[in-house]
């Protein structure tokens, strides 16, 4: 029987090499293999089997998922309508899509460390991320780890530390009992229960597609479930960095995950390098659930930093 998750996203990414983007699998190291989707004229093929990697000649944004699904799956509509003006570049994070690790390592620093030796050997030299949920926080840990290569962040749904009553009282709230029992279902009635988690109205799915997605979406079940459990240890001990970069904090005011005034939190503590939007009857799936608000929301914050770059650059003329 046809999987019609897998027919979705071998549409989806026919429409992304019509946009000009083309998969690319980079080794990080030996044993450590991260999937990007990268703007098509940066790679060529001078002769069979041999790849030249151009540096982008746009501004480059990064999207960072979540931990339901992809890059492509939670990029979808981000990506056409910013790969016009910027060189947008989609990875798939350790243990999600293409991207597999042997090492033990679970920790959002190693993420990170990951994406950025992905990322330079891509041509990439600085760059704006936008992080949604897990990959938001992945997001700041690779501004606070990376300063000049981190231009600045967009953050989605996710928090600059996870302390452990704050997760409890997020999953306890919706009715879990854990927080892998939330993010990884196992049924059509855990992945309902998700995605109603997530949106601000509820969309109504056949159990069919519900389980292809599970089937599609939800490998590597064990080492996720120890990325959740290193999400958590690695901010046992919060120590809020301090961050050189811009960071915008756009939020679905009905997120039941992360509440907006989590978000006015983050706001505050970080100061007046960060900026904060909500987008109305929207959920913790903003970018999703209105993608034409969320855009033009994202849009306009990049061409701040764009325009914000060229005016330093003209300065030193």
């Amino acid at each position: 029987m046809v999987n019609l998750v897998t027919v979705a996203l071998s549409l989806i990414s026919w429409t992304m090499k019509m946009t000009g983007m083309k998969p690319y699998t980079v080794e990080i190291e030996p044993g450590t293999v991260m999937k990007f989707w990268v703007p098509s004229e940066t790679i060529s093929t001078p002769k069979p089997k041999l790849k030249h990697i151009s540096k982008p000649t746009k501004p480059v944004v990064v999207l960072l998922h979540g931990f339901a699904g992809d890059g492509l799956v939670t990029w979808g509509f981000q990506i056409n309508t910013l790969a016009k003006k910027y060189a947008v570049y989609v990875p798939d994070l350790i243990f999600f899509g293409g991207s597999t690790t042997d090492k033990p390592n679970r920790s959002p620093t190693f993420q990170a460390e990951c994406l950025v030796v992905g990322l330079k050997k891509l041509g990439v030299e600085k760059c704006v991320l936008v992080g949604f949920s897990y990959g938001g926080m992945i997001a700041f840990k690779m501004a606070e780890l990376y300063g000049e290569f981190v231009q600045a962040v967009v953050v989605t749904g996710a928090v600059l530390a996870i302390q452990e009553s704050l997760i409890s009282r997020a999953v306890e709230d919706n009715g879990f009992s854990s927080c892998s029992e939330a993010l990884l279902p196992s049924s059509t009635e855990g992945l309902n229960a998700l995605l109603s988690l997530g949106v601000y109205r509820n969309i109504w799915f056949p159990n069919c597609m519900l389980n292809d997605f599970l089937k599609v979406m939800f490998s590597n079940r064990k080492e996720r479930s120890e990325l959740l459990e290193d999400l958590v240890i690695s901010y046992k001990d919060i120590n809020i960095p301090k961050f050189s970069q811009r960071i915008h904090l756009l939020w679905g005011d009905k997120d039941k995950i992360f509440k907006s005034e989590v978000a006015e939190n983050i706001k505050e503590t970080l100061g007046s390098n960060a900026t904060f939007e909500v987008i109305k009857k929207a959920g913790h799936l903003a970018h999703l659930e209105r993608p034409c608000i969320y855009n033009r929301c994202l849009k306009k914050f990049l061409s701040s930093i764009t325009l914000h770059e060229n005016n330093l650059s003209n300065s030193h003329l």
